[in-house]
Parts: C-alpha cells; structure tokens; sequence
C-alpha cells in the first residue's frame, strides 16, 4: 500500500501509542491508499488513490 495520496497529497502521520498504564510509544498512521486505474489529461493511468478522493470523485476511475 502506497504511504501518501497522488490527488490531495495526505501522507503519514505519526503519534503515539497510549497504553492502560499510559506509557507511551510512537506510532503512525497511514492513509487507506489503493492502486486505481483512473484518468489523467485523457490517459489513463495508475495512482495511489486514498479512499476518500475516490469517494468524493476528486478522480474518475479508467473502466
């Protein structure tokens, strides 16, 4: 899965993981990319496309 989004360009984020006894860990979050098949100026291409453009229709998937 891809780290950041080829459309609004959302990366990683990182934060710490809290535990019960609130001992703290870094961590990260990636956003939830998938490899799309979409079109680009009239070509289609593939991108890393996290699910919120793709939901928005920020892309338009290639059939």
């Amino acid at each position: 899965m891809g780290k950041f989004c080829e459309v609004c360009h959302k990366g990683v984020t990182s934060g710490n993981n809290v535990s019960h006894s609130n001992r703290k860990t870094r961590r990260t979050w990636a956003p939830n990319t998938q490899r799309v098949h979409v079109i680009v100026n009239g070509v289609p291409k593939r991108m890393f496309v996290c699910t919120r453009c793709l939901r928005s229709g920020k892309v338009q998937r290639a059939v």
